[in-house]
Protein backbone atom coordinates (compact mmCIF):
# COMPACT_ATOMS: atom_id res chain seq x y z
CA UNK A 1 0.00 0.00 0.00
CA UNK A 2 1.43 3.61 -1.10
CA UNK A 3 2.40 5.80 1.73
CA UNK A 4 0.20 8.96 1.64
CA UNK A 5 2.09 12.25 0.98
CA UNK A 6 2.80 14.18 4.21
CA UNK A 7 0.09 17.30 4.70
CA UNK A 8 1.56 19.53 7.61
CA UNK A 9 -1.55 20.16 10.21
CA UNK A 10 -4.25 22.60 8.26
CA UNK A 11 -5.76 25.85 9.65
CA UNK A 12 -9.48 25.00 10.00
CA UNK A 13 -12.19 28.06 9.00
CA UNK A 14 -12.52 29.14 12.84
CA UNK A 15 -9.37 29.44 13.65
CA UNK A 16 -8.45 31.76 11.02
CA UNK A 17 -11.36 33.58 11.57
CA UNK A 18 -10.08 34.16 15.01
CA UNK A 19 -6.15 34.99 13.96
CA UNK A 20 -8.04 37.51 11.15
CA UNK A 21 -5.90 40.63 11.33
CA UNK A 22 -6.92 43.17 8.15
CA UNK A 23 -9.73 44.69 9.97
CA UNK A 24 -9.92 46.11 13.70
CA UNK A 25 -13.02 44.32 15.62
CA UNK A 26 -14.32 48.01 17.22
CA UNK A 27 -17.01 46.07 19.21
CA UNK A 28 -14.03 45.00 21.93
CA UNK A 29 -13.13 48.60 22.24
CA UNK A 30 -12.51 50.96 24.72
CA UNK A 31 -16.39 52.12 25.91
CA UNK A 32 -17.01 55.54 25.67
CA UNK A 33 -17.31 58.05 28.37
CA UNK A 34 -20.78 58.42 27.75
CA UNK A 35 -22.89 56.02 26.31
CA UNK A 36 -24.78 57.35 22.87
CA UNK A 37 -27.95 55.02 22.36
CA UNK A 38 -27.88 53.52 19.12
CA UNK A 39 -30.94 55.53 17.98
CA UNK A 40 -29.13 59.24 18.58
CA UNK A 41 -27.52 60.72 15.41
CA UNK A 42 -24.16 60.75 14.62
CA UNK A 43 -22.57 63.77 15.52
CA UNK A 44 -20.38 65.69 13.34
CA UNK A 45 -18.17 68.45 15.28
CA UNK A 46 -15.70 70.24 13.44
CA UNK A 47 -12.30 69.24 15.04
CA UNK A 48 -10.27 70.39 11.64
CA UNK A 49 -11.45 74.08 12.48
CA UNK A 50 -10.99 73.46 16.27
CA UNK A 51 -7.50 72.28 15.63
CA UNK A 52 -6.53 75.11 13.16
CA UNK A 53 -7.71 77.67 15.68
CA UNK A 54 -7.34 76.94 19.12
CA UNK A 55 -6.66 79.78 20.97
CA UNK A 56 -10.00 81.11 18.85
CA UNK A 57 -12.53 78.68 20.81
CA UNK A 58 -10.40 78.81 23.94
CA UNK A 59 -10.97 82.75 24.39
CA UNK A 60 -14.94 82.57 23.02
CA UNK A 61 -15.36 79.65 25.93
CA UNK A 62 -14.12 82.59 28.61
CA UNK A 63 -16.52 84.91 27.03
CA UNK A 64 -19.21 82.55 27.36
CA UNK A 65 -18.52 82.01 30.81
CA UNK A 66 -17.61 78.49 30.21
CA UNK A 67 -14.13 79.18 32.10
CA UNK A 68 -13.83 75.30 32.42
CA UNK A 69 -14.06 74.17 29.06
CA UNK A 70 -11.23 77.02 28.18
CA UNK A 71 -8.64 74.05 27.86
CA UNK A 72 -10.44 71.97 25.82
CA UNK A 73 -9.30 73.11 22.23
CA UNK A 74 -5.81 72.60 23.42
CA UNK A 75 -6.40 69.22 24.93
CA UNK A 76 -7.70 68.40 21.72
CA UNK A 77 -4.92 69.08 20.15
CA UNK A 78 -2.58 67.25 22.29
CA UNK A 79 -4.73 64.01 22.28
CA UNK A 80 -4.78 64.70 17.96
CA UNK A 81 -0.51 64.56 18.07
CA UNK A 82 -0.94 61.48 20.26
CA UNK A 83 -2.96 59.71 18.25
CA UNK A 84 -0.55 60.34 15.02
CA UNK A 85 2.63 59.34 16.93
CA UNK A 86 0.70 56.23 17.80
CA UNK A 87 -0.50 55.67 14.27
CA UNK A 88 3.47 56.27 12.85
CA UNK A 89 4.82 53.91 15.64
CA UNK A 90 1.77 51.37 14.71
CA UNK A 91 2.85 51.20 10.78
CA UNK A 92 5.76 48.64 11.21
CA UNK A 93 3.22 46.61 13.21
CA UNK A 94 0.30 47.10 10.52
CA UNK A 95 2.82 45.84 7.84
CA UNK A 96 3.96 42.80 9.64
CA UNK A 97 0.21 41.75 10.30
CA UNK A 98 -0.63 41.89 6.56
CA UNK A 99 2.94 39.93 5.71
CA UNK A 100 1.40 37.23 8.29
CA UNK A 101 -1.64 36.85 7.06
CA UNK A 102 -0.60 36.32 3.72
CA UNK A 103 2.20 33.66 4.50
CA UNK A 104 -0.84 31.78 6.64
CA UNK A 105 -3.25 32.08 3.90
CA UNK A 106 -1.27 30.95 1.50
CA UNK A 107 0.12 27.63 3.71
CA UNK A 108 -3.70 27.17 4.52
CA UNK A 109 -4.28 27.01 0.64
CA UNK A 110 -1.27 24.46 0.33
CA UNK A 111 -2.09 22.37 2.94
CA UNK A 112 -5.79 21.90 2.10
CA UNK A 113 -7.37 23.54 -0.83
CA UNK A 114 -5.57 20.84 -3.47
CA UNK A 115 -5.95 17.39 -3.85
CA UNK A 116 -2.70 14.90 -2.01
CA UNK A 117 -2.21 12.87 -5.65
CA UNK A 118 -0.45 14.13 -8.81
CA UNK A 119 1.62 16.74 -6.55
CA UNK A 120 5.15 17.88 -8.06
CA UNK A 121 8.34 17.03 -6.04
CA UNK A 122 8.77 21.11 -5.53
CA UNK A 123 5.00 21.12 -4.90
CA UNK A 124 5.69 18.72 -2.03
CA UNK A 125 8.81 20.36 -0.74
CA UNK A 126 7.01 23.49 -0.64
CA UNK A 127 3.99 22.63 1.94
CA UNK A 128 6.52 21.20 4.28
CA UNK A 129 8.44 24.39 4.28
CA UNK A 130 5.04 26.12 5.11
CA UNK A 131 4.08 23.21 7.57
CA UNK A 132 7.68 23.92 9.44
CA UNK A 133 6.89 27.28 9.85
CA UNK A 134 3.21 27.86 10.21
CA UNK A 135 3.63 26.97 13.96
CA UNK A 136 5.97 30.07 14.58
CA UNK A 137 4.14 32.76 12.10
CA UNK A 138 0.73 31.42 14.27
CA UNK A 139 2.66 32.48 17.75
CA UNK A 140 4.12 35.34 15.76
CA UNK A 141 0.64 36.40 15.05
CA UNK A 142 -1.00 36.13 18.07
CA UNK A 143 1.52 38.67 19.44
CA UNK A 144 1.36 41.70 16.68
CA UNK A 145 -2.47 40.54 16.94
CA UNK A 146 -2.12 41.33 20.77
CA UNK A 147 -0.21 44.35 20.11
CA UNK A 148 -2.51 45.83 17.33
CA UNK A 149 -5.60 45.25 19.71
CA UNK A 150 -3.89 47.28 22.42
CA UNK A 151 -3.14 50.32 20.07
CA UNK A 152 -6.25 50.17 18.62
CA UNK A 153 -8.07 50.42 21.96
CA UNK A 154 -5.72 53.61 22.66
CA UNK A 155 -6.43 54.63 19.45
CA UNK A 156 -10.27 54.55 20.39
CA UNK A 157 -9.97 56.69 23.54
CA UNK A 158 -8.61 59.38 22.03
CA UNK A 159 -10.63 59.56 19.14
CA UNK A 160 -13.62 59.54 21.49
CA UNK A 161 -12.13 62.16 23.57
CA UNK A 162 -11.56 64.11 21.03
CA UNK A 163 -14.99 64.09 19.99
CA UNK A 164 -16.34 64.16 23.40
CA UNK A 165 -14.48 67.12 24.16
CA UNK A 166 -15.03 69.21 20.48
CA UNK A 167 -19.40 68.33 21.29
CA UNK A 168 -19.11 70.35 24.55
CA UNK A 169 -17.65 73.87 22.73
CA UNK A 170 -20.09 76.29 22.46
CA UNK A 171 -20.92 77.97 19.30
CA UNK A 172 -18.52 80.51 18.03
CA UNK A 173 -19.77 84.09 18.96
CA UNK A 174 -20.95 86.53 16.35
CA UNK A 175 -18.87 89.92 15.72
CA UNK A 176 -22.08 91.26 16.59
CA UNK A 177 -22.45 90.07 20.04
CA UNK A 178 -20.70 92.14 22.72
CA UNK A 179 -18.41 90.90 25.44
CA UNK A 180 -19.07 89.90 28.82
CA UNK A 181 -22.85 90.74 31.08
CA UNK A 182 -24.22 93.51 29.65
CA UNK A 183 -26.47 94.02 26.28
CA UNK A 184 -26.35 96.79 23.74
CA UNK A 185 -30.27 98.73 23.45
CA UNK A 186 -30.55 98.17 19.67
CA UNK A 187 -34.10 100.68 19.47
CA UNK A 188 -36.92 101.23 21.78
CA UNK A 189 -40.00 101.40 20.93
CA UNK A 190 -43.25 103.43 22.68
CA UNK A 191 -47.31 102.99 21.76
CA UNK A 192 -49.08 105.61 20.60
CA UNK A 193 -50.49 107.58 23.35
CA UNK A 194 -54.03 107.22 22.42
CA UNK A 195 -53.38 103.25 22.86
CA UNK A 196 -52.03 103.84 26.61
CA UNK A 197 -54.93 103.10 29.34
CA UNK A 198 -53.99 106.58 31.68
CA UNK A 199 -53.54 105.26 35.33
CA UNK A 200 -51.56 107.13 38.23
CA UNK A 201 -51.47 103.69 40.11
CA UNK A 202 -50.05 100.84 38.95
CA UNK A 203 -50.91 97.28 40.16
CA UNK A 204 -49.01 93.88 39.50
CA UNK A 205 -51.08 91.49 36.97
CA UNK A 206 -51.06 88.83 39.80
CA UNK A 207 -53.46 91.74 41.95
CA UNK A 208 -55.37 92.25 38.72
CA UNK A 209 -56.13 88.59 37.75
CA UNK A 210 -57.15 88.00 41.49
CA UNK A 211 -59.96 90.26 41.40
CA UNK A 212 -60.80 90.11 37.88
CA UNK A 213 -60.94 86.20 38.73
CA UNK A 214 -58.44 85.36 35.90
CA UNK A 215 -56.15 83.31 37.64
CA UNK A 216 -55.62 80.73 40.69
CA UNK A 217 -52.16 80.65 42.02
CA UNK A 218 -53.87 79.37 45.37
CA UNK A 219 -55.16 76.10 44.18
CA UNK A 220 -52.15 75.27 41.73
CA UNK A 221 -49.95 75.50 45.05
CA UNK A 222 -52.25 72.95 46.32
CA UNK A 223 -51.93 70.61 43.18
CA UNK A 224 -48.60 71.35 41.66
CA UNK A 225 -46.92 73.64 44.35
CA UNK A 226 -45.36 77.04 43.80
CA UNK A 227 -44.45 78.37 40.14
CA UNK A 228 -47.34 76.47 38.44
CA UNK A 229 -50.94 78.44 38.13
CA UNK A 230 -54.64 77.93 37.08
CA UNK A 231 -55.88 80.46 33.78
CA UNK A 232 -59.84 80.94 34.70
CA UNK A 233 -62.69 82.72 32.62
CA UNK A 234 -61.36 85.31 30.47
CA UNK A 235 -57.75 84.58 31.72
CA UNK A 236 -57.68 81.80 30.04
CA UNK A 237 -59.80 82.83 26.73
CA UNK A 238 -57.06 85.56 26.58
CA UNK A 239 -54.32 82.91 26.66
CA UNK A 240 -55.76 81.43 23.30
CA UNK A 241 -56.46 84.75 21.64
CA UNK A 242 -53.00 85.42 22.31
CA UNK A 243 -51.85 82.12 20.93
CA UNK A 244 -54.27 82.08 17.58
CA UNK A 245 -53.16 85.69 16.98
CA UNK A 246 -49.37 85.03 17.38
CA UNK A 247 -49.88 81.55 14.88
CA UNK A 248 -52.11 83.95 12.44
CA UNK A 249 -49.21 86.57 12.79
CA UNK A 250 -46.30 84.04 11.81
CA UNK A 251 -48.24 82.13 9.11
CA UNK A 252 -49.36 85.38 7.36
CA UNK A 253 -45.27 85.54 7.07
CA UNK A 254 -44.69 82.22 5.42
CA UNK A 255 -44.01 79.66 7.96
CA UNK A 256 -46.42 76.59 7.82
CA UNK A 257 -48.01 75.14 11.27
CA UNK A 258 -46.55 71.88 13.30
CA UNK A 259 -47.48 70.81 16.14
CA UNK A 260 -44.93 69.58 18.18
CA UNK A 261 -44.42 66.45 20.86
CA UNK A 262 -43.32 67.55 24.68
CA UNK A 263 -41.16 64.51 25.18
CA UNK A 264 -37.84 64.23 23.73
CA UNK A 265 -35.13 61.85 23.66
CA UNK A 266 -32.91 63.64 26.33
CA UNK A 267 -30.18 63.31 23.99
CA UNK A 268 -32.26 65.11 21.39
CA UNK A 269 -32.26 68.17 23.49
CA UNK A 270 -28.71 67.77 24.32
CA UNK A 271 -27.66 68.19 20.36
CA UNK A 272 -30.26 71.17 20.25
CA UNK A 273 -27.74 72.69 22.74
CA UNK A 274 -29.73 71.95 26.10
CA UNK A 275 -28.24 70.32 29.11
CA UNK A 276 -29.41 69.19 32.38
CA UNK A 277 -27.66 72.40 34.37
CA UNK A 278 -26.52 75.24 32.91
CA UNK A 279 -23.50 76.44 33.03
CA UNK A 280 -24.00 78.34 36.47
CA UNK A 281 -24.82 74.78 38.12
CA UNK A 282 -28.77 75.40 37.39
CA UNK A 283 -31.10 72.48 36.55
CA UNK A 284 -32.79 73.11 33.60
CA UNK A 285 -35.09 70.85 32.28
CA UNK A 286 -37.34 67.82 33.81
CA UNK A 287 -35.75 64.02 33.36
CA UNK A 288 -38.73 61.55 32.81
CA UNK A 289 -38.07 58.73 35.32
CA UNK A 290 -37.90 55.16 33.08
CA UNK A 291 -39.56 52.21 34.17
CA UNK A 292 -37.73 48.86 34.74
CA UNK A 293 -38.73 46.93 31.76
CA UNK A 294 -37.98 50.37 29.15
CA UNK A 295 -34.02 50.69 31.05
CA UNK A 296 -32.68 50.21 27.57
CA UNK A 297 -34.53 52.41 25.75
CA UNK A 298 -33.34 56.47 25.91
CA UNK A 299 -33.77 58.53 28.82
CA UNK A 300 -37.03 61.31 28.02
CA UNK A 301 -37.23 64.67 29.25
CA UNK A 302 -39.82 67.51 29.10
CA UNK A 303 -38.97 70.41 26.54
CA UNK A 304 -38.44 74.00 27.94
CA UNK A 305 -39.31 75.21 24.44
CA UNK A 306 -40.71 73.50 21.28
CA UNK A 307 -36.78 74.55 19.75
CA UNK A 308 -35.92 70.95 21.26
CA UNK A 309 -38.06 68.97 18.86
CA UNK A 310 -37.96 71.42 15.87
CA UNK A 311 -34.75 70.98 15.40
CA UNK A 312 -34.76 67.20 16.08
CA UNK A 313 -37.56 66.53 13.50
CA UNK A 314 -34.97 66.54 10.58
CA UNK A 315 -32.33 64.80 12.79
CA UNK A 316 -30.61 61.96 10.14
CA UNK A 317 -32.23 63.71 7.21
CA UNK A 318 -30.76 64.72 4.30
CA UNK A 319 -32.63 68.00 3.06
CA UNK A 320 -33.17 69.22 -1.00
CA UNK A 321 -31.28 72.63 -1.23
CA UNK A 322 -34.55 73.41 -3.16
CA UNK A 323 -36.40 73.28 -0.08
CA UNK A 324 -34.98 75.40 2.45
CA UNK A 325 -35.81 77.94 3.86
CA UNK A 326 -38.31 75.66 5.81
CA UNK A 327 -39.80 77.70 8.40
CA UNK A 328 -42.18 76.11 11.17
CA UNK A 329 -44.35 77.78 13.79
CA UNK A 330 -46.04 75.48 16.69
CA UNK A 331 -47.62 76.03 20.23
CA UNK A 332 -46.58 73.84 22.74
CA UNK A 333 -46.42 73.48 26.80
CA UNK A 334 -42.81 74.18 28.13
CA UNK A 335 -41.75 73.21 30.96
CA UNK A 336 -38.72 74.77 33.00
CA UNK A 337 -37.27 73.01 35.99
CA UNK A 338 -35.29 76.15 37.30
CA UNK A 339 -38.40 79.00 37.90
CA UNK A 340 -35.94 81.24 39.88
CA UNK A 341 -36.02 82.29 43.18
CA UNK A 342 -39.37 83.37 44.84
CA UNK A 343 -39.53 87.87 45.10
CA UNK A 344 -41.27 90.74 44.29
CA UNK A 345 -39.91 90.05 40.52
CA UNK A 346 -41.22 86.17 40.09
CA UNK A 347 -44.34 86.49 41.55
CA UNK A 348 -47.47 85.55 39.33
CA UNK A 349 -46.67 84.51 36.24
CA UNK A 350 -43.05 85.87 35.62
CA UNK A 351 -41.32 82.83 36.28
CA UNK A 352 -43.64 79.48 36.23
CA UNK A 353 -42.51 75.96 35.72
CA UNK A 354 -45.14 75.11 32.87
CA UNK A 355 -46.39 77.72 30.06
CA UNK A 356 -47.62 77.83 26.60
CA UNK A 357 -45.58 79.52 23.86
CA UNK A 358 -45.65 80.01 20.25
CA UNK A 359 -42.20 79.02 18.71
CA UNK A 360 -40.52 79.98 15.45
CA UNK A 361 -37.98 77.67 13.97
CA UNK A 362 -36.09 77.54 10.27
CA UNK A 363 -33.31 75.78 8.33
CA UNK A 364 -31.78 77.76 5.80
CA UNK A 365 -28.98 77.15 3.08
CA UNK A 366 -24.88 77.44 4.72
CA UNK A 367 -24.04 81.47 4.34
CA UNK A 368 -20.34 81.74 2.80
CA UNK A 369 -19.03 83.82 5.32
CA UNK A 370 -19.96 81.85 8.19
CA UNK A 371 -17.91 80.43 11.47
CA UNK A 372 -15.39 78.18 9.37
CA UNK A 373 -14.59 80.36 6.71
CA UNK A 374 -11.06 81.73 6.69
CA UNK A 375 -10.85 85.56 6.73
CA UNK A 376 -8.45 87.78 5.47
CA UNK A 377 -8.98 88.92 1.35
CA UNK A 378 -11.41 86.54 0.62
CA UNK A 379 -13.11 86.10 3.86
CA UNK A 380 -14.05 89.86 4.69
CA UNK A 381 -16.53 91.93 2.73
CA UNK A 382 -15.47 95.44 2.25
CA UNK A 383 -17.84 96.77 4.46
CA UNK A 384 -16.15 94.93 7.06
CA UNK A 385 -14.33 96.10 10.37
CA UNK A 386 -10.32 95.90 9.18
CA UNK A 387 -8.50 93.22 11.11
CA UNK A 388 -6.23 95.81 12.62
CA UNK A 389 -9.15 97.66 14.54
CA UNK A 390 -11.70 96.95 17.27
CA UNK A 391 -15.65 96.23 15.79
CA UNK A 392 -17.77 98.46 17.68
CA UNK A 393 -18.16 95.43 20.56
CA UNK A 394 -14.87 95.74 21.54
CA UNK A 395 -13.53 92.82 19.99
CA UNK A 396 -10.76 92.29 17.41
CA UNK A 397 -11.72 90.50 14.58
CA UNK A 398 -8.55 87.93 14.90
CA UNK A 399 -6.82 86.70 17.71
CA UNK A 400 -2.97 86.90 18.93
CA UNK A 401 -1.94 83.47 18.55
CA UNK A 402 -0.63 81.79 15.40
CA UNK A 403 -2.85 79.60 14.62
CA UNK A 404 -6.10 81.84 14.75
CA UNK A 405 -4.90 85.12 12.88
CA UNK A 406 -6.53 83.55 9.83
CA UNK A 407 -9.79 82.98 11.72
CA UNK A 408 -12.55 85.31 12.87
CA UNK A 409 -15.13 85.05 15.23
CA UNK A 410 -18.64 84.47 13.34
CA UNK A 411 -19.48 86.88 11.35
CA UNK A 412 -23.25 87.95 10.80
CA UNK A 413 -23.09 89.06 6.75
CA UNK A 414 -25.26 86.34 6.10
CA UNK A 415 -27.20 86.44 2.88
CA UNK A 416 -29.54 83.40 3.88
CA UNK A 417 -29.37 83.12 8.01
CA UNK A 418 -29.62 86.24 8.15
CA UNK A 419 -33.00 86.86 6.01
CA UNK A 420 -34.79 84.57 8.33
CA UNK A 421 -33.33 85.89 11.56
CA UNK A 422 -34.79 89.12 10.02
CA UNK A 423 -38.26 87.57 9.39
CA UNK A 424 -38.28 86.26 12.70
CA UNK A 425 -37.56 89.59 14.68
CA UNK A 426 -40.46 91.14 11.98
CA UNK A 427 -43.28 88.51 13.18
CA UNK A 428 -41.82 89.95 17.15
CA UNK A 429 -42.23 93.25 16.52
CA UNK A 430 -45.25 92.76 14.39
CA UNK A 431 -46.80 91.02 17.63
CA UNK A 432 -46.11 93.74 20.57
CA UNK A 433 -46.15 96.90 18.29
CA UNK A 434 -50.00 95.86 17.69
CA UNK A 435 -50.22 94.46 21.13
CA UNK A 436 -49.54 98.66 22.10
CA UNK A 437 -46.66 97.60 24.58
CA UNK A 438 -43.20 99.47 24.62
CA UNK A 439 -40.65 97.45 24.49
CA UNK A 440 -36.87 97.56 23.39
CA UNK A 441 -34.58 95.67 21.51
CA UNK A 442 -31.30 94.52 23.33
CA UNK A 443 -28.13 92.90 21.56
CA UNK A 444 -27.55 89.76 24.03
CA UNK A 445 -24.29 89.42 25.39
CA UNK A 446 -21.54 86.55 24.73
CA UNK A 447 -22.61 85.61 28.78
CA UNK A 448 -26.36 84.96 27.78
CA UNK A 449 -25.75 83.34 24.41
CA UNK A 450 -26.17 79.32 25.96
CA UNK A 451 -24.40 76.86 24.24
CA UNK A 452 -26.21 76.70 20.41
CA UNK A 453 -26.39 80.37 19.36
CA UNK A 454 -23.82 82.94 17.45
CA UNK A 455 -25.98 86.10 17.91
CA UNK A 456 -28.97 86.64 19.80
CA UNK A 457 -31.56 89.24 19.98
CA UNK A 458 -34.36 90.06 22.86
CA UNK A 459 -36.97 92.13 23.12
CA UNK A 460 -38.18 93.17 26.50
CA UNK A 461 -41.50 95.10 27.49
CA UNK A 462 -42.22 97.56 30.37
CA UNK A 463 -43.65 95.93 33.43
CA UNK A 464 -45.17 98.94 35.54
CA UNK A 465 -45.63 96.80 38.53
CA UNK A 466 -41.93 96.02 38.36
CA UNK A 467 -40.37 99.55 38.25
CA UNK A 468 -39.16 100.43 41.25
CA UNK A 469 -39.03 104.47 39.91
CA UNK A 470 -42.39 105.01 38.47
CA UNK A 471 -41.35 108.82 37.67
CA UNK A 472 -38.58 107.44 35.42
CA UNK A 473 -39.32 107.60 32.11
CA UNK A 474 -38.66 104.34 29.17
CA UNK A 475 -37.21 106.59 26.85
CA UNK A 476 -35.17 108.20 28.74
CA UNK A 477 -33.40 104.39 29.05
CA UNK A 478 -30.54 104.27 26.84
CA UNK A 479 -28.39 101.28 29.01
CA UNK A 480 -29.86 97.99 29.97
CA UNK A 481 -28.47 98.76 32.98
CA UNK A 482 -30.83 98.53 36.42
CA UNK A 483 -33.42 97.06 34.32
CA UNK A 484 -35.12 95.85 36.78
CA UNK A 485 -35.28 99.78 38.05
CA UNK A 486 -36.90 100.07 34.73
CA UNK A 487 -39.69 97.51 35.29
CA UNK A 488 -38.38 95.63 31.47
CA UNK A 489 -38.58 92.09 31.27
CA UNK A 490 -38.18 89.95 28.36
CA UNK A 491 -40.60 88.40 26.58
CA UNK A 492 -38.99 87.60 23.25
CA UNK A 493 -35.70 86.27 22.12
CA UNK A 494 -34.40 85.57 18.56
CA UNK A 495 -30.74 82.78 17.65
CA UNK A 496 -28.65 82.40 15.14
CA UNK A 497 -27.17 78.54 15.43
CA UNK A 498 -25.47 78.37 12.50
CA UNK A 499 -24.52 74.64 12.08
CA UNK A 500 -24.26 74.02 15.56
CA UNK A 501 -27.44 72.05 16.05
CA UNK A 502 -27.36 70.65 12.25
CA UNK A 503 -24.04 69.00 13.14
CA UNK A 504 -24.64 67.36 16.53
CA UNK A 505 -28.47 65.71 14.80
CA UNK A 506 -26.86 64.95 11.41
CA UNK A 507 -29.11 66.98 9.36
CA UNK A 508 -27.80 67.55 6.00
CA UNK A 509 -28.53 69.53 2.61
CA UNK A 510 -27.76 68.14 -0.52
CA UNK A 511 -26.16 71.12 -2.37
CA UNK A 512 -25.10 71.66 -6.38
CA UNK A 513 -21.22 71.60 -6.78
CA UNK A 514 -19.35 71.77 -9.94
CA UNK A 515 -18.84 68.20 -10.60
CA UNK A 516 -22.05 67.11 -9.23
CA UNK A 517 -23.70 66.88 -5.79
CA UNK A 518 -22.19 66.88 -2.09
CA UNK A 519 -23.81 67.30 1.13
CA UNK A 520 -23.09 69.99 3.86
CA UNK A 521 -24.84 71.33 6.81
CA UNK A 522 -27.83 73.56 7.43
CA UNK A 523 -28.42 76.30 9.71
CA UNK A 524 -31.12 76.63 12.13
CA UNK A 525 -32.70 79.70 13.57
CA UNK A 526 -35.21 79.81 16.21
CA UNK A 527 -37.13 82.49 18.13
CA UNK A 528 -39.82 83.12 20.12
CA UNK A 529 -43.42 84.35 19.13
CA UNK A 530 -45.30 83.71 22.06
CA UNK A 531 -44.68 83.15 25.43
CA UNK A 532 -47.89 83.61 26.56
CA UNK A 533 -48.08 83.89 30.73
CA UNK A 534 -45.29 87.40 30.29
CA UNK A 535 -47.41 88.81 27.89
CA UNK A 536 -50.48 88.33 29.10
CA UNK A 537 -49.18 89.72 32.24
CA UNK A 538 -48.05 92.68 30.85
CA UNK A 539 -51.38 93.38 28.76
CA UNK A 540 -53.05 92.98 32.19
CA UNK A 541 -50.99 95.81 33.36
CA UNK A 542 -51.09 98.44 30.41
CA UNK A 543 -54.44 98.04 30.11
CA UNK A 544 -55.59 98.08 33.79
CA UNK A 545 -58.05 101.24 34.11
CA UNK A 546 -58.44 102.07 37.80
CA UNK A 547 -61.59 103.79 37.55
CA UNK A 548 -63.56 101.54 35.10
CA UNK A 549 -61.66 98.66 37.52
CA UNK A 550 -61.57 96.55 33.89
CA UNK A 551 -58.46 96.40 31.35
CA UNK A 552 -58.72 96.97 28.00
CA UNK A 553 -58.35 94.17 25.75
CA UNK A 554 -55.74 95.13 23.06
CA UNK A 555 -57.75 95.72 19.19
CA UNK A 556 -55.97 92.85 17.47
CA UNK A 557 -57.21 90.50 20.30
CA UNK A 558 -60.82 91.45 20.33
CA UNK A 559 -62.22 88.91 17.78
CA UNK A 560 -60.86 86.39 19.35
CA UNK A 561 -62.67 87.55 23.14
CA UNK A 562 -66.07 87.59 21.44
CA UNK A 563 -65.87 91.11 19.73
CA UNK A 564 -65.61 92.86 23.78
CA UNK A 565 -62.88 95.67 24.62
CA UNK A 566 -62.66 95.14 28.10
CA UNK A 567 -61.90 92.67 30.69
CA UNK A 568 -64.41 93.34 33.81
CA UNK A 569 -64.48 90.04 35.58
CA UNK A 570 -68.15 89.99 35.08
CA UNK A 571 -68.51 87.17 32.77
Amino acid sequence: MPLRPFRPPSICWSCRHQLQLTTPVYGNLHQRSYVRHSVAPRPSPDIKHIRRSPGLYSQNCVDRNYPSLAPLPFEIIAHFDRLNAIGKAARPLRERAKALRTTLAKAAYLSGDVAPYGRTKEHVDAVQEAGAQQATLLEEAREVKAQLDEIEREEAALNDGIENMALQLPNLSSTETPVGSEPIVLETHEPDPEDVVPSTIRRTHAEIGAELRLMDFTSAASTSGWGWYFLTNDGALLEQALVQYALEVAMEHGFRIVTPPSLVYSHIASAAGFQPRDQNGETQMYNIQQAEKDRNKPSMVLTGTAEIPFAGMKANTILEDTDLPDKVVGVSRCYRAEAGARGVDTKGLYRVHEFSKVELFGWCLPDENSNHTPVGKKGISSDSTPESAPNSTGRFSTTSSDADNQFAFATTNYSHAGQLFDSILAVQREILSSLCLPYRVLEQPTQDLGASATRKIDMEVIFPSRRRHPTSSATDQSSPKGSEDDGYGEVTSASLCTDYQTRRLATRVRMPMPMGKTTTFPHTVNGTAMAVPRVLAAILEHGWDEKRRAVRIPEVLQNWMGGREWIDGKR
